[in-house]
């Protein structure tokens, strides 16, 4: 198969426009294998040579630039806010039962309201996330949502376009307007990776993969957004125009992947009220081995025809159910509490517990996260404690069984001392946690070199943590820049390196030197600056040079960056080992610049920031929207005195009338057909 797409029409502007719906039709393509059924077909390499056209072609004719490209996952500028949309359908909550008494009371009302008959239903697994609903237009996605109060939610398009699972055009045989509801979560790995460099970074932890999860759709940056590894799936149908109505709720599971939407596989038709029962049974031991959060399983009548005679009860359907699992808890002793020292010199305190089994899994140890929280809940060592999986990869201790103690139990102190170097511990004001003073302390070494070759950070394959310590140890690396002078010869010195291995870790090593500026400034360890910092900062100063010039009061005019965070960067490059640092990877060949892309001729409508009010005869909202920005136009939400123009459909509202006050020049949608035809 040839991935280098040519077009051989004859005529030279339909030629790029045939080549780039081919490029967009086989990158999306191959997103659905990778992202939806996991079987990818073709390589990394290959898939960036794909987009790598793309782009250049996009960028020699923005014009062509839609919004379904697979280019414009993140593309859009943060936003202020968002704004609130109404949903055409509610999004119904679902009751919740907790026992198996009370989901067979739910199925007996069923019964009294419709009668004995024969049933099937549909079981979910209920995703610990957050609920979305997104709309498509013509088989194009206009917008995305949140549940909100389930009749009005956040529009978060431009966040959901950055999740690679969620299609951004639907096959020519979808319906014209069609409505689909899912559910937006974090994978175990995710989190845990997340709550890692949050620790890391003095930053509050999320307490869940769902308030992980909501926290990244809500940013108003789609960069960070995308930074994170969100996915999704998809199980209910909102609004549904002219096209086939499916009969039952499994054909819609069917439509959706038809569609290329990513469903649940686990998804079960049950013909039985204790095939349901078995189905719950099945999940509630073996939750543990799924890599998302999962609560409970949701259970829903089949029939479409039924679920709308069922009807609703307040906001919850009467037809479907949540019946949750039970808080997967135990209790245990706890032993002693031990110290990590992080990259950063972070003395982190964890639990050493005696075993015990929680949902099937074995837990020795369990997270304290810093003193605060030790204190706070008044947790000794030698306390009868509650731990918790529920909810959270790392189990934690919830707190102590304060009833069972026998006056034996030690409260715990933070060592004055770090437990790896024995230099001096000190806690900074207005922070949660202890640090080893020592920049030179083995054990940050060992981690900052862990977190250099990290994936997030250079992804240098073959260097964890256990790599890491080894090469440390051995005295091969002393910096993280020593990486970059490994040869064959060194790594063939180490127990369990052989020549494949070896090689295989060079060219991992090699392939890194061309990351992107803000892969190296998080790569750095710059103490308070994570991912979403280092995009920031290389957004602005896109190279190390720059960065490592400016002034506190400089950095601090940059979105994201404090007071913290500046004192942070400026104290990081006035070290001479750092800049010593800096110096043995730009002689290594590492990419210190970002390349500074070729400035586009000025377009049309730049300068000028448009509102629209009104309904459109001739565009969506959307389709409007983005044939503006494509000829360099901006557009708001709220007439302001930036203001320039107002586009103004069929009963406009308010915002005409304060665009005559504020002087901004009042347009048709004719003049916006008319804008947009001299422009083709």
């Amino acid at each position: 198969m040839s991935y280098i797409v040519k077009s051989k029409a004859m005529n030279i502007e339909n030629s790029i426009i045939i080549e780039i719906e081919q490029l967009k039709k086989l990158i999306n393509y191959h997103n659905y294998r990778y992202y939806v059924l996991d079987s990818p077909e073709i390589s990394d390499a290959e898939y960036d040579v794909l987009m790598q056209q793309l782009k250049k072609l996009e960028e020699e004719h923005p014009e062509l630039v839609t919004p379904d490209s697979p280019t414009q996952r993140v593309g859009a500028a943060p936003l202020t806010a968002f704004t609130t949309i109404e949903h055409r359908i509610p999004l119904l909550s679902l009751g919740n039962v907790f026992s198996d008494d009370e989901f067979l009371a739910w199925y007996q009302r069923i019964v009294n309201l419709a009668g004995k008959r024969k049933y099937q239903f549909v079981c979910e697994l209920k995703i610990d996330g957050l609920a979305v609903a997104l709309t498509y237009d013509n088989g194009r996605l206009v917008r995305g949502a949140t549940r909100g109060d389930g009749f009005h939610g956040e529009d978060i398009t431009q966040n959901l376009k950055t999740i690679r699972s969620i299609p951004l055009k639907l096959p020519e045989n979808a319906p014209d307007i069609i409505d689909v509801r899912g559910e937006v979560y974090l994978p175990k790995t995710g989190f845990r990776r997340i709550n890692e460099e949050r620790e890391e970074e003095g930053l509050p932890l999320f307490a869940n993969p769902r308030n992980a999860a909501a926290g990244s759709l809500r940013q108003l940056d789609p960069r960070i957004t995308a930074r994170r590894p969100l996915d999704a799936f998809f199980y209910a149908l909102g609004d549904f125009r002219n096209g086939t109505q499916p009969a039952t709720h499994w054909e819609v599971l069917q439509l959706f992947q038809s569609l290329g939407f990513k469903t649940n596989p686990n998804n079960a038709l049950c013909d039985t009220i204790e095939e349901v029962r078995l189905f719950y049974n099945k999940w509630k031991d073996a939750r543990e081995t799924l890599p998302y959060e999962i609560d409970g399983v949701v259970i829903k009548i089949n029939s479409i025809d039924l679920q709308q005679e069922l009807g609703n009860v307040a906001h919850e359907p009467r037809w479907a159910v949540a019946y949750k699992f039970p808080a997967v808890q135990g209790t245990t002793r706890l032993i002693s509490i031990g110290i990590n020292v992080g990259r950063t010199g972070t003395l982190n305190p964890y639990a050493i517990l005696e075993p015990v089994s929680i949902g099937g899994v074995r837990i020795e140890r369990a997270t304290l996260h810093n003193e605060d929280y030790i204190k706070g809940k008044d947790i000794r060592e030698g306390d009868v404690v509650i731990v918790q999986r529920a909810g959270d990869v790392i189990p934690q201790i919830v707190g102590p069984i304060v009833s069972r103690r026998t006056g034996k139990e030690k409260v715990f102190t933070m060592p004055a001392r770090c437990p790896v170097c024995n230099s001096e511990a000190i806690r900074i004001t207005d922070e949660a946690v202890w640090r080893c003073t020592n920049a030179a302390c083995p054990e940050q070494a060992r981690q900052r070199l862990k977190h250099f070759a990290s994936r997030d950070a250079m992804d240098i394959e073959g260097i964890g943590e256990q790599l890491s310590a080894i090469l440390f140890d051995a005295g091969l690396v002393h910096d993280v820049a020593d990486i970059y002078y490994l040869n064959k010869e060194k790594l063939l010195t180490l127990e369990r390196i052989g020549e494949k291995s070896a090689e295989k870790i060079l060219l991992s090593i090699e392939k890194s030197k061309d990351r992107p500026v803000a892969r190296l400034i998080y790569a750095l360890g710059i103490f308070h600056v994570g991912a979403e910092v280092a995009a920031s900062l290389a957004k602005y100063f896109d190279s190390i040079d720059i960065l490592s010039q400016k002034s506190r009061e400089e950095l601090l005019t940059i979105p994201m960056v404090g007071p913290k965070i500046a004192e942070s960067i400026t104290a990081f490059f006035r070290q001479e080992g750092n800049r010593n640092i800096i110096e043995k990877l730009r002689k290594a060949g590492v990419r210190l610049q970002d390349e500074i892309p070729v400035r586009q001729e000025k377009l049309p409508l730049t300068g000028r920031e448009f509102v629209l009010t009104g309904k459109l005869q001739h565009f969506t909202r959307h389709e409007a929207e983005e044939k503006i920005k494509a000829l360099g136009g901006a557009v708001g939400s709220d007439i302001t005195r930036k203001t320039t123009d107002v586009i103004v459909g069929a009963d406009p509202g308010s915002k005409l009338e304060r665009a005559r006050t504020l002087g901004a020049r009042i347009l048709k949608e004719d003049d916006l057909l008319q804008l947009v035809q001299v422009q083709q």
